[in-house]
């Protein structure tokens, strides 16, 4: 960040879609910069990191919008790293989430939106700075969850910022058998049939992994890097309870 301006490096393939959303930033008082593919993107960070990178998932060229976002997250713990994608499957969405992004939005998508999201990742990088405060005594009942703490009998998870947040019963009926079961990878068919008809009525193969990116988005510090929630590959998901 140069002179109070916050920089941000733009990766989209579609010249008409990277030109309108890096004239858009640029209004909105962003120093902006816009490339192609892969190998304009390392030849952009040649002179250092951006504050904050919009990185397109479907790429040309060896290196997609993911792992330019798994290579950005290792050089900086503390960038903005947003998703782009038109794909409507889910799984390319949790790929870009665990690659280390803090967000992702589907194209097209509003240019109101775009600013909301990368202003919201751009207050959780700047929140970590000074560190999280040391946790404190938990009631009973009261269950830590990353940086947020989840009261069992009323259902109610209050936010690392000291928001209460009531849960859905679908959300409540996971993290509640997250919980129960810490330390242990619990599988994800396992999952959907123990909460199955508790919600709306989800059964497909990724209600799991939407629920779970609902929640990482409450409880983690980082929801792009997950660590109280984590994927076990091949299985399903895992409740750290030391990742507070």
């Amino acid at each position: 960040m140069a002179g109070g301006t916050t920089a941000l490096l733009v990766v989209e393939d579609d010249p008409f879609q990277r030109e309108a959303v890096c004239a858009y930033l640029s209004g909105q008082g962003f120093a902006v910069d816009g490339v192609g593919d892969g190998a304009a993107f390392r030849a952009a960070l040649r002179s250092g990191l951006p504050d904050a990178a919009l990185l397109d998932v479907g790429l040309p060229g060896a290196e997609d919008g993911v792992a330019l976002a798994r290579w950005l997250r290792a050089q900086s713990p503390t960038v903005g790293i947003i998703m782009l994608t038109a794909a409507g499957e889910l799984v390319d969405r949790v790929a870009g989430l665990e690659s280390g992004a803090d967000d992702y939005i589907t194209k097209p998508f509003e240019p109101r939106e775009l600013l909301a999201r990368l202003r919201a990742v751009m207050r959780r990088a700047a929140t970590p700075a000074h560190g999280p405060a040391a946790p404190g005594p938990l009631p009973p009942g009261a269950v830590r969850i990353g940086g947020a703490v989840l009261h069992l009998k009323s259902g109610i998870l209050v936010t690392a910022e000291g928001r209460e947040d009531r849960l859905t019963d679908g959300e409540f009926s996971l993290l509640r058998l997250l919980v129960e079961h810490p330390g242990r990878a619990l599988h994800r068919d396992w999952l959907l049939e123990r909460i199955s008809g508790e919600e709306e009525p989800e059964a497909f193969d990724r209600a799991i992994d939407l629920r779970i990116m609902r929640l990482r988005r409450k409880v983690e510090r980082v929801p792009g890097r997950p660590m109280a929630i984590r994927t076990v590959r091949g299985v399903g998901y895992l409740f750290d309870p030391e990742a507070g």
